[in-house]
């Protein structure tokens, strides 16, 4: 996701524990800010703040939706197991109910007297050792079953555990989602509550220049896979940021990395912190086009290099996926999908 925001020129660094010092920094960047500005400033710095918070719950949110999308498939695979292992415990029932019969009506007598009173003793005794077989296969049989009724019994057991995680992990998601539309609310409030002038510049300074293509320096992906990566990511260039979507017509920071690799037939963990892992970790002096790129301790935001200190992300509400420069914020991590 990427909530972040800069209220000086493309470039300047500030991180979540610089938000309180937004004053003193912009004042540094852009010369001295008049006195009455400062009620202003410190609400954009609010903004900031609110929008950074939004982002994490978003990631948070993304992680817990996807953890739910395991589970499903989970108890979806576990209620199928059942279902077969239950047909095959009615199927063994039969069989063993069948030889239970056989056996009844073969030795309904006492096997000595059946043999006393037997017309032709050489067939019963051919029988009574094919009753023999049928009881040693019964008993193996009957084993089977026990085992089968065992393995069932387990099986929904786990099967109810993980209906019981799925339901938790439904609440996280919804407890996410209210977190984020709390922090997205309150600082839309904050923006509609500084003047109209201000509210303009605001909104110029999250989308001027950033979808023009800046100078990459010629730079080339390293491979068709990453190639294809920074094709899609370019190609999504002026859409929307849309928090939890995954494309194609509205991204979060993370759900666009996930689309974009989509695009070159590459599947991408659905959060920011995943995605950090998601290859091999390479400095950023050595970054090449299509290498993801997060930012924070925490790894709560995340874009796309594209060459020449540029990288592609999806911003925050309100900004389009653009371009930014990749030390646009702190603690950046670079990994080579």
């Amino acid at each position: 996701m990427g909530f972040h925001r800069r209220l000086v020129p493309s470039g300047f660094d500030r991180g979540a524990s610089a938000a309180l010092c937004v004053l003193s920094a912009t004042a540094a960047a852009l010369g001295a800010v008049p006195a009455s500005a400062a009620p202003h400033d410190d609400t954009r710095a609010e903004v900031d703040r609110l929008y950074e918070e939004a982002e994490k719950a978003t990631e948070a949110f993304n992680k817990a939706d996807e953890r739910a999308d395991t589970l499903r498939e989970q108890v979806s695979t576990a209620q199928d197991r059942i279902a077969r292992q239950q047909q095959r415990i009615n199927s063994m029932r039969e069989a063993l109910g069948s030889l239970a019969g056989a056996q009844y009506r073969a030795g309904g007598i006492d096997p000595s007297l059946a043999l006393l009173f037997s017309d032709d003793p050489d067939d019963y005794l051919d029988k009574a050792a094919a009753l023999d077989r049928i009881t040693a296969h019964q008993a193996g049989e009957l084993k089977d079953l026990q085992e089968a009724m065992r393995e069932l019994t387990q099986e929904r057991v786990e099967a109810a555990g993980k209906l019981s995680e799925l339901e938790k992990s439904r609440k996280a998601v919804a407890s996410h989602k209210r977190t984020v539309e709390k922090k997205l609310a309150k600082a839309r409030e904050l923006l509609n509550s500084l003047p109209s002038d201000e509210r303009a510049a605001y909104d110029r300074a999250s989308r001027s220049g950033r979808e023009d293509m800046p100078d990459l320096g010629g730079a080339v992906p390293p491979n068709a896979r990453a190639g294809a990566a920074v094709a899609a990511a370019r190609g999504a260039l002026g859409k929307p940021y849309v928090w939890g979507a995954t494309g194609p017509s509205g991204f979060d920071c993370s759900g666009l990395m996930v689309w974009s690799y989509r695009q070159a037939g590459v599947a991408l963990p659905r959060t920011s912190q995943g995605q950090r892992y998601a290859g091999r970790q390479v400095p950023l002096s050595q970054a090449q086009p299509g290498d993801l790129v997060t930012y924070r301790s925490d790894a709560s935001h995340v874009g796309m290099y594209v060459g020449n200190g540029q990288v592609i992300h999806a911003p925050y509400p309100g900004a389009p996926v653009r371009y930014d420069p990749v030390g646009m914020m702190p603690g950046a991590t670079v990994t080579r999908v």
